[in-house]
C-alpha cells in the first residue's frame, strides 16, 4: 500500500488573548492508502482537532502535514478546498443534512460544486443510494427519516464523488446499537473496497472494526497498535 498522509511533530495551539491552550502536540504517523484507522481517547484529547487538521479543515500551528506527498502548507486555501471537494468524503455524528433538500438532492449537492454533468450525476445518485440501501427514501426531508436513514444519506453524501479518504467524527454517537452496528459494518464494506478511512470514536466496540488504533491523551499520540497483529506500531508511553 502506498503513503497517503505523513504527519512530523504536528502540534496544534490555540491562543485567547493572553491564555494559550495546546490541543496537539508532537503528534506524527503515516497512513497509507486503503487502511482502516480508529483515533480514541477521552473528552478533550485532541481527537477531532487531529481529525479537522487531516481534513484541511484547520492548520497545524508547527509541524508537517503531507498529503499524497504534498506538503499541504504549502497550498492556497483555494487549493485545499479543491482538495476537500474532490477527494476528502466528511461524516458527522449530527449527519449535518439541508433540511430544505430531499435525500436525493443532499447526496448529489457536492457534485454540483465539482460541475459534474447532469447526466453523470443522475448514475452515480442511483447507484449510491442503492450501495447504502436508502434509494427508497430518495425523495424523502431529512425530518421524514430515522437517524440511521439519516446517518447513510450522509455517508452516501460523502461517497459520490469517489473520495480517496473517508473522515468520520463519531458516525454512531446519535444511533441506537441496531442502527450503530449496520452503519459501522457499511464503513468496513467499503474500506474492504479500498476506501480509506479514519474515524474518530469513544467506543472500544467500534474501533475493533479498525485495522489500527491510534490513541490519544492530552494532545499527544501514546499508542499506536495495529488490530490485526496485536503488536505496537510505536513505543507504548503508559
Amino acid at each position: 500500500m502506498s503513503k497517503m498522509i505523513n504527519l512530523k511533530n504536528v502540534s496544534r495551539i490555540f491562543r485567547t488573548g493572553d491564555i494559550e491552550t495546546s490541543a496537539l502536540s508532537n503528534v506524527s504517523f503515516t497512513i497509507k492508502q486503503g487502511e482502516f484507522i480508529a483515533i480514541m481517547g477521552p473528552s478533550g484529547c485532541g481527537k477531532s482537532t487531529l481529525l479537522s487538521i487531516l481534513g484541511m479543515l484547520d492548520s497545524p500551528s508547527s509541524g508537517t502535514y503531507e498529503f499524497e506527498d504534498a506538503d499541504i502548507s504549502r497550498h492556497s486555501e483555494k487549493e485545499l478546498a479543491s482538495i476537500r471537494k474532490a477527494s476528502l468524503g466528511f461524516i458527522f455524528q449530527n449527519f449535518n443534512l439541508i433540511n430544505e433538500l430531499n435525500v436525493s438532492e443532499n447526496v448529489e449537492l457536492p457534485l454540483q460544486y465539482l460541475k459534474i454533468s447532469k447526466k453523470e450525476r443522475a448514475l452515480r445518485l442511483d447507484k449510491i443510494l442503492k450501495r447504502v440501501a436508502i434509494d427508497h427514501r430518495a425523495y424523502h426531508m431529512p425530518h421524514q427519516l430515522s437517524g440511521g436513514q439519516q446517518q447513510r444519506v450522509a455517508i452516501a453524501r460523502a461517497l459520490i464523488i469517489n473520495p480517496k479518504l473517508i473522515l468520520a467524527d463519531e458516525p454512531t454517537g446519535n444511533l441506537d446499537s441496531k442502527n450503530g452496528e449496520e452503519v459501522m459494518l457499511l464503513l468496513k464494506e467499503l474500506n474492504k473496497s479500498g476506501t480509506t478511512v479514519i474515524m474518530v470514536t469513544h467506543s472500544e466496540k467500534e474501533g475493533n472494526f479498525a485495522d489500527r488504533v491510534l490513541r490519544m491523551m492530552d494532545g499527544q499520540l501514546i499508542w499506536d497498535r495495529s488490530n490485526d497483529l496485536n503488536t505496537p506500531l510505536v513505543n507504548e508511553n503508559v
